[in-house]
């Protein structure tokens, strides 16, 4: 079983790590201003994870897809990354760098898997990142 964990920032905001069963990162989210839009995020990764597309733009000539979507991409150091949007198209929830394709896309089938009955950990009171 998955679990979203929910930290507090030191500026006053809100942010998620989605672990999977052995405790490991899978993605993180935005900083959200408020408790209730970070739930909300939680909600819409939960929601478009398992439906969304794969859209790989490691490939030349790759084709966009429709939200929601995974996007997964090399970034500078050319390391394989993906970005989960929703169908409105915002980013909601980030993953690491990976060294291969083949990590990357196990992370993204980590986060279908871990979602389905993830549990929420909200932060204690004095608990701030």
């Amino acid at each position: 079983m998955g679990k979203f964990v929910v930290k507090r920032t030191n500026n006053g905001g809100w942010k998620f790590d989605l672990k999977a069963r052995n405790g490991q990162v899978i993605c993180t989210s935005q900083t959200y201003k408020s408790e209730k839009s970070c739930l909300n995020g939680i909600a819409s990764v939960t929601k478009n994870s398992p439906v969304a597309n794969l859209e790989d733009q490691t490939v030349e000539g790759w084709e966009k897809t429709r939200f929601p979507k995974f996007e997964v991409y090399t970034d500078k150091a050319g390391e394989f990354r993906f970005r989960l949007k929703a169908t409105n198209g915002q980013i909601i929830a980030v993953g690491e760098g990976y060294t291969t394709l083949r990590k990357c896309l196990n992370g993204i089938e980590s986060i279908r898997k871990n979602v389905v009955d993830a549990t929420t950990e909200m932060p204690k009171e004095e608990e701030a990142e």
